[in-house]
This record gives structure tokens, sequence and C-alpha cells, in this order.
């Protein structure tokens, strides 16, 4: 009898394999076909037309220039004098609504402009910081004249606007007149 008691040999589990490298490849197709690459597409600008060779720029009166340069170290200076960032959007929003009281800024809004200079060196995040405290100035003063007609602010004012089909008055008022160049050439 003990001939017929063998030991039989166990088979070993095994994890089937064959389909893993499909799994792997759908996994693979559906990660790349879902995800979304974000585009760095820059700072939005619509820039005037050129001028012709032979037609000169408009003149511009100094007084109605506001004038920020932010050097390669990014420094901030506003006409000539050093300053910080976060005080920009008062400086701007005193010098679009002076309306001719003090003659250090514009003679009317309408006639203001605020000029941004910088070099090739300024630090990215310096010119936008600089470039969002000018935008923001704008979008104050036209929230603020939005509510005194009686808005709630602008966003309902340029809602009611479009849905009437009118222009918006606010933006002819108070007209966002921003000039970006490079520093003079010394």
């Amino acid at each position: 009898m003990a001939g017929l008691l063998k030991k039989r040999k166990r088979e070993e589990g095994e994890i089937p394999t064959a389909s893993m490298a499909d799994i792997a490849f759908l996994l693979l197709i559906f990660f790349l076909v879902t995800t979304t690459i974000d585009v760095d597409t820059g700072i939005g600008m619509v820039l005037p037309p050129k001028l012709e060779e032979d037609v000169e720029p408009p003149p511009i009166k100094e007084r109605n220039v506001l004038k920020i340069l932010v050097n390669e170290t990014g420094q901030v200076l506003v006409e000539d004098q050093p300053s910080a960032i976060r005080l920009i959007r008062d400086e701007v929003k005193t010098h679009i609504m002076n309306e001719g009281v003090d003659p250090r800024y514009a003679e009317a809004a309408s006639k203001a402009l605020v000029s941004i200079k910088t070099s090739r060196e300024t630090p990215y995040d310096a010119y936008v910081g600089v470039l969002d405290e000018v935008w923001m100035a704008y979008f104050e003063l036209w929230d603020s004249e939005a509510r005194r007609l009686g808005y709630a602010d602008y966003a309902t004012y340029t809602a009611a606007i479009n849905e009437q089909g009118g222009e918006n008055a606010i933006r002819e008022k108070i007209k966002a007149a921003i000039s970006i160049a490079e520093p003079d050439k010394q």
C-alpha cells in the first residue's frame, strides 16, 4: 500500500497576466484623452493700429500722462518717485479723476493716460502686479460710476446695457488709456 500513495506535486497558483498589458494600455489612453493641459496664453491686449511713417502721433500734454517705470530689479517709480505696487491703484484713480484741480494730474478723465515702461529684464511678476493695479483702478472707477447712476455695481450696469443693446457710457466717459513701452534708450 505504500506504493499506492504517491506524493503528487502541487501546482502553484498563478495570476493570469495576459490581459494586464491591455488594461494598462486602455488606462493610458483614458488618461491621455481626459487630461486637460493648461496653455499659457499670455496677457490679452488689444493694440492700436500702427501709424503710417509720415503720420505724427497725436499730441499729448505731459500733465495728462501718469508715468510708471518698473526697472530690471522690480523697483517701481511713479513720476520718478519710488513707490510700492500696492499704492499705484490710488495714484491712478487720483490721476484720472482729478478734473483739472491738481496741476500734477490729468485735466479730465477723457484725457488721462497711464504710461507703463519696463525693460526686458523686468521681473514678470512685478510687471503683472503693476498692470493689475492699473486695471483695478479703472474697474473701481467704473464700478463707482455705475453705483452713482443707480446700479448695484458695474457688472449689473453692463448686463443692463447689453440687454438693451446700448453703448457703455461709463467706458466712454472713463476710457482705459494705458500705454506700455520699453524705457527710453540712453
